[in-house]
């Protein structure tokens, strides 16, 4: 991405703009469509390259979907009528696609590959494979599977009350559906909670989920029953907006028609707590989840600490959240996030040196970063290293540079957010 070789010209953002379905519960609605019998229909379905991966993967399995745009129309014959594939699954760059998938796998009495691309070759899977492999699944893989690529057979499951040490719907999700195949009660508490995505979406397809505080406990051999499923806008693609529209001058965005579960909603409780300006409207109830439309201006904001219980409910926003701190007065401290170790990238390392190419006052510390504000940001050359989040976030802060700020692997927003750069152009006025 570069604008223009010559000066920028300063920018105002002003519109409306639909944010694109969100992309955890597009993952799980094709799953658990897959999963269920019927025909379930899915719309504002988020045709991201990760969400692709996901049909791809059950397609190999034998489900017949149908995708056209945002609309996608699957024929599910339960999990019993899922295939032996004859090829290896390739997740391309998803990890929530891998590590949910080995769930559902570990309950079938048959054997699955699974690869990704380098990035997927990288990530932990051991925090899914272990409690799996407890529960009776047989896997192995690179340094006996805690990498990719994996090898799975499944089958005759025990349930288990699993003690997570670390608050994640991935993990959390894994074992659920894992349970949903075991002989028993299968339980999953949290150190704090983490997105219920999954929990919702089963009671949507007729699944009973006991919740207790951090703890969710599900029942083995319920069946799913199709659906139809309206996927909210996602939050994380939400926040780089709300963040465009609180640090560029004489802005007034309106995002519609995204979910507002409340344990996503920690990009907003942080920058309200800095000081934005940000307003709810219309909000309502669809497919149990929260939905409603989201007004930001141009704010004043400040320097402030994030830490403790808001960070599970904000992991994936805190690249942008560390660009509007370097435009907050004062100093903002981002703790308790080892987690953003573990993602696409090292992101405390990738968000600290790529902030620091235009001019940023940004350190890493070993569980997140300290930024200091406010300061004025220069243009640059810049690499999203393959990561949607880091890509849509320097892209943001092409907005306040003085100069231009060249993007290097661009394509990798198209994970997330294929029409990213289109719906930015539309607001620039």
């Amino acid at each position: 991405m570069k604008l223009s070789e010559e000066k920028k010209k300063s920018v105002k953002l002003e519109g409306r703009i639909n944010i694109p379905g969100d992309k955890s519960i597009s993952h799980r609605s094709v799953m658990f469509g897959s999963m269920a019998t019927g025909t379930t229909k899915i719309t504002n379905f988020l045709a991201g390259e990760d969400c692709l991966s996901t049909i791809s993967c059950f397609r190999e399995l034998g489900v017949s979907i149908k995708q056209e745009g945002s609309s996608v129309e699957i024929q599910g014959n339960g999990l019993s009528k899922l295939n032996e594939p004859t090829r290896v699954l390739d997740v391309g760059n998803s990890g929530t696609t891998i590590r949910l998938m080995l769930g559902i796998l570990a309950g079938l009495p048959f054997h699955v590959s699974l690869q990704g691309d380098d990035s997927i070759a990288k990530r932990p899977m051991k925090r899914v494979t272990g409690p799996l492999s407890q529960m009776g699944a047989k896997i192995d893989g690179r340094q006996n599977g805690t990498y990719c690529p994996l090898s799975i057979r499944g089958g005759n499951l025990e349930a288990m009350d699993y003690q997570s040490p670390v608050a994640s719907a991935q993990v959390k999700s894994a074992i659920l559906l894992a349970g949903l195949q075991a002989n028993g009660t299968t339980s999953v508490t949290e150190p704090s909670k983490s997105r219920d995505h999954t929990e919702r979406m089963l009671q949507a397809f007729g699944v009973y989920v006991i919740e207790e505080g951090n703890k969710v406990s599900i029942t083995g051999g319920q069946t799913l029953k199709a659906t139809t499923i309206e996927v909210p806008g996602d939050i994380s693609s939400a926040a780089f907006f709300l963040v465009a529209g609180a640090i560029t001058p004489n802005s007034r965005i309106v995002l519609k028609n995204v979910g507002i579960n409340q344990t996503r909603t920690g990009i907003i409780d942080i920058l309200v707590k800095m000081g934005a300006l940000i307003s709810i409207q219309n909000e309502r109830v669809q497919s149990f989840e929260r939905v409603a439309d989201l007004i930001i201006e141009t704010s004043d904001l400040k320097g402030t600490i994030i830490s403790g219980d808001v960070i599970p409910r904000a992991i994936d926003e805190i690249p942008i959240i560390a660009l509007a701190a370097t435009q907050a007065t004062g100093t903002t401290i981002i703790k308790d996030a080892q987690e953003l170790k573990v993602k696409e990238t090292n992101r405390i390392d990738t968000v600290v040196n790529e902030l620091r190419k235009l001019g940023a006052n940004i350190e890493p510390t070993d569980d997140g970063m300290i930024i200091h504000g406010k300061t004025s940001l220069h243009g640059g050359e810049v690499d999203s290293h393959g990561d949607h989040r880091i890509g849509m976030m320097l892209a943001i802060a092409n907005l306040i540079t003085d100069s231009e700020v060249s993007l290097k692997r661009k394509e990798a927003i198209n994970v997330s957010y294929p029409t990213f750069f289109e719906d930015l152009q539309s607001l620039c006025k």
